[in-house]
């Protein structure tokens, strides 16, 4: 008699739950329930979707066309927009036959790796990384090789550190820039330098760029999809989310060469079938209307970074580089824990990871806010500054109190 099998999959057992998701779901409930919790956990933006954008899916939303299936690839006005869109954006030219339209970018994301990787393949992620990003790696039966680069080099990797990681397993390098979670931007110069790398070891460069317009301090954005000898092994992934604050509406894409995307879309007509159509909609008109409320949004954005990195630079034990991108701040903790320069003392505890910082950061100050567990090495906390301004310099306020300043 063979021994009973579990009832979960150990392929789906083995996810990890995403991290982001769980400490901003912790501090809803703490407030649902009457407590006063501020929350740096989720990357969403505090601010409405531009009005443009809603009455463009409110004016679809009547049209009978749309209340049927529509291409499991997307829309072809939409694929149309978001060929033109990439090619001005990102400098890599590309038809409507090579961009799908996907649930989310995190659809955009699992589609990639589960269409690019077979078991065993390697790819190579530098560190600090997006969470979901190794799970999708697995689940496509894909090895990651993590690459480090901590504050002293501002998180950004280098390629000697990708070429002492390459193997003969190698299939795939990750590139995120601006990055989540750590703000980072590479320079055009390190850009190029990484995706000639990549394109002279023949792997396939696998670039998120959901914060593209998310920049500060005259930092340029630089698509690594621009190196022409990348084109027929390059993947971009992008989406609404971020940028227009449309993490609801639920629209992504991947671009890359065409056969890579028809496969995909071949995956997707089974998983999901197409995008709402409604929401394909608003993306449309946010891609190709203007930029001015996302300019508003980067203009709150850059205050409320500056805020975010003084507030945590005059917390003791703690130390953060000023972020380039995106809209959060990782910040190195390490001299608060135990062992450290300023070990913090909470509650008759000193804590000896950053996850046990972070609870009790959430416990006693009641400050929602991730650990770097959950993007490669403890010691250091996530802290996304898409929030109020109000709420951000309270929250900064309540860790200081609770740790003491620098």
């Amino acid at each position: 008699m063979t021994a009973p099998s579990s009832r979960i999959s150990a392929r789906i057992g083995a996810i990890a739950e995403s991290a982001t998701l769980a400490v901003d779901a912790k501090a809803k409930a703490l407030k649902a329930a009457g407590e006063d919790v501020i929350g740096f956990g989720a990357g969403e933006p505090d601010f409405p979707t531009p009005d443009y954008i809603v009455s463009a899916a409110v004016e679809a939303a009547s049209e009978p066309r749309f209340h049927r299936y529509s291409p499991a690839a997307g829309l072809p006005e939409l694929r149309q927009a978001l060929a033109e869109k990439t090619t001005r954006d990102s400098g890599f030219a590309v038809e409507p036959s090579q961009v799908l339209v996907t649930n989310g970018g995190k659809q955009a994301v699992y589609n990639t790796f589960a269409t690019l990787l077979d078991p065993g393949d390697e790819v190579i992620l530098p560190t600090p990384y997006w969470t979901t990003y190794p799970e999708a790696i697995a689940l496509a039966g894909g090895v990651t090789r993590e690459v480090f680069a901590g504050p002293e080099q501002g998180y950004r990797v280098t390629v000697e550190q990708l070429e002492a990681a390459l193997t003969e397993r190698t299939k795939v390098l990750l590139f995120v820039s601006p990055s989540n979670p750590t703000g980072a931007v590479h320079s055009p110069e390190a850009t190029a330098e990484i995706g000639r790398w990549a394109a002279e070891k023949g792997l396939w460069v696998v670039t998120d760029e959901i914060y593209e317009h998310l920049t500060y301090d005259g930092a340029p954005f630089t698509s690594i999809a621009s190196l022409p000898e990348l084109a027929e092994q390059v993947v971009v992934l992008n989406g609404v989310a971020k940028t227009y604050a449309m993490t609801g509406w639920r629209v992504g894409w991947m671009v890359g060469p065409a056969d890579i995307i028809k496969a995909a879309a071949n995956l997707q007509s089974h998983a999901t079938s197409n995008v709402a159509n409604v929401s394909q909609m608003a993306a449309l008109a946010a891609v190709t209307g203007p930029l001015d409320a996302v300019e508003e949004m980067k203009t709150a954005f850059d205050r409320r970074r500056r805020a975010m990195v003084d507030g945590l630079n005059a917390i003791a034990g703690f130390s953060c580089p000023t972020p380039e991108g995106a809209f959060y701040a990782y910040v190195d903790v390490r001299g608060a824990l135990a062992g450290g320069e300023r070990p913090a003392e909470i509650a008759g505890r000193t804590p000896e990871t950053s996850a046990e910082l972070a609870e009790l950061i959430l416990e006693e100050a009641k400050v929602a806010v991730v650990p770097g567990e959950a993007f490669g090495p403890s010691g250091f906390l996530r802290l996304s500054y898409a929030l109020g301004d109000e709420d951000l310099a309270r929250g900064l306020t309540r860790i200081q109190e609770l740790l003491g300043t620098a």
